[in-house]
């Protein structure tokens, strides 16, 4: 059984940082790619970043991309997002997501392990 738990949300100005956090219990942490996606209210859930098993291959979303970067550490079974120059639109409930897959994946249906989620909310 795959359980992750996010930690790390919380209220924060516009363009402040925050780091995200996610521990994932699994049998082998490097056989899983990990994703992270937000759910903003009112809005679809959508893709932010992944990575690929060993960390070497990342891949955001266009609204991120230079602001927030994804990493893991195999050792801890951890997954990290970091996001810096945080604006109002950011906020969601971020969630992680994990797939018994090396290769990243963007597309939500290819995760079938998901956290329970965090907030993140950024006032103007």
């Amino acid at each position: 059984q795959v359980q992750l738990v996010e930690s790390g949300g919380e209220l924060v100005q516009a363009g402040c940082s925050l780091r995200l956090s996610c521990a994932a219990s699994v049998g082998t942490f490097s056989l899983y790619a990990m994703g992270w996606f937000r759910q903003a209210p009112g809005k679809e859930r959508e893709f932010v970043a992944t990575i690929n098993w060993s960390g070497g291959i990342t891949e955001y979303a266009d609204s991120v991309k230079g602001r927030f970067t994804i990493s893991r550490d195999n050792a801890k079974n951890m997954v990290y997002l970091q996001m810096n120059s945080l604006q109002p639109e950011d906020t969601a409930v971020y969630y992680c997501a994990a797939r018994r897959v090396a290769s990243r994946n963007r597309l939500e249906y290819e995760y079938p392990y998901w956290g329970q989620g965090t907030q993140v909310t950024v006032s103007s």
